[in-house]
């Protein structure tokens, strides 16, 4: 039975806010000020720099401050008007042996969460910078959540899997691990409310792991052409946002039933016409035939034959908004409502680098290796990236 499929809010012409030029490196991390007319900034160039509106329109670094070397990464916590800052030396206000990939402060425990390049995730007390506790990951971590309610962080890697830990005040023990991406993951996002998290990787893809409602049920989400590069959650509107480094900005419509990709079935032969695939020398020799390359309908998840699936479909339910291969029975059986796209797709026209979301004003800020900053803006009824041509 096909699953329902909620009605979509309609979004505008995407039109650009701003742009913040004037960088002499790329800009590695953006983030907005809420309540303000006012960006911070952090660069290769060494710079931490505070952009605010003038008069004119435009902005203007008002406040600029150079670091003993690159900055990597940054976190802003509005409430306390405090700035954590990763260096590329391994340092944050404590050192790493590596570059330092993520930095997050977290106000409820005076925390400051850092991962490394030398594959270690720490936390530090804030206010003295008293290491608390440190754990050794598999891989270079390269994302990195974190649930105040439970204490869990999500840390995601190089290899493509996500470990997820359980934080006490200096000690910290492992819960699980996901192992879904055939690539790095390159950004986390989670969701507090629904208890859901979503994970980015180079392989294109973004997989929602529903950790609250159905323990580790997963959806893959398929809608990118090149490498994922940050995710933003808008809880209002139930919409995830996400952007590649090929500057595609996609709005994933959520307050959908989504359905689970199927497993890919062994078989040596075609599991609909039964031709012998070309390791079957068995069948081959016995049916003087030559053996056939084997395919996997995304839909079913059958072992077929090139023959047998010679049609492409789109599955968004599946999170499929591009046309993938599926069998010729599976083809014939998708509704048009299920052909139904739940994601839009927009071009930032830079190649995306980091992303942040400001829920209050409903801003999104896009930096990007172009070194400019894009500020763009929402609709009060759905989170709609706005852009123009240059």
């Amino acid at each position: 039975m096909a699953a329902e499929i909620q009605p979509r809010p309609q979004t505008r012409k995407p039109v650009l806010l701003s742009k913040i030029e004037g960088f002499q490196d790329v800009v590695n991390t953006a983030v907005i000020i809420p309540k303000e007319d006012g960006v911070i900034s952090v660069s290769q160039d060494r710079t931490i720099r505070v952009w605010l509106k003038r008069d004119s329109g435009q902005y203007w670094p008002s406040v600029f401050h150079t670091m003993p070397v690159a900055c990597s990464c940054m976190s802003f916590n509005p409430e306390t008007r405090r700035i954590s800052i990763g260096l590329e030396n391994g340092t944050v206000s404590v050192s790493h042996q590596g570059g330092v990939t993520v930095v997050l402060f977290v106000l409820e425990m005076e925390w400051v969460l850092s991962t490394g390049q030398d594959k270690s995730f720490t936390w530090h007390c804030s206010e003295n910078g008293q290491q608390l506790g440190t754990y050794q990951t598999a891989a270079w971590v390269s994302g990195l959540q974190f649930d105040v309610e439970t204490r869990h962080a999500f840390v995601g890697d190089h290899s493509g899997q996500v470990t997820i830990l359980k934080l006490e005040q200096d000690n910290c023990s492992l819960v699980t691990t996901f192992k879904g991406h055939t690539s790095n993951v390159t950004a986390l996002c989670w969701d507090p409310v629904q208890r859901v998290l979503f994970s980015g990787s180079s392989d294109h893809s973004i997989i929602m792991w529903d950790i609250g409602g159905r323990k580790g049920t997963a959806f893959e989400l398929q809608g990118h052409n090149d490498k994922v590069q940050g995710l933003c959650y808008a809880p209002h509107t139930r919409q995830l946002i996400s952007c590649g480094s090929d500057g595609g900005i996609v709005i994933w419509n959520m307050d959908v039933t989504r359905q689970e990709t199927p497993e890919w079935l062994d078989s040596d032969s075609c599991q609909k016409c039964e031709q012998p695939f070309f390791w079957n020398f068995k069948q081959m020799w016995d049916s003087k035939k030559i053996g056939l390359r084997q395919h996997h309908c995304r839909k079913c998840g059958q072992a077929v034959c090139g023959k047998c699936s010679s049609k492409r479909s789109t599955i968004p339910l599946m999170g499929f908004e591009f046309e993938v291969r599926v069998c010729d029975s599976c083809h014939g059986s998708i509704t048009d409502e299920e052909r139904a796209p739940t994601a839009t797709f927009h071009d930032s026209k830079h190649s995306i680098i980091h992303m942040q979301y400001e829920p209050t004003r409903g801003w999104l800020l896009t930096s990007g290796t172009d070194k400019i900053i894009k500020a763009s803006t929402c609709s009060h009824s759905i989170v709609s990236v706005l852009f123009d041509r240059d």
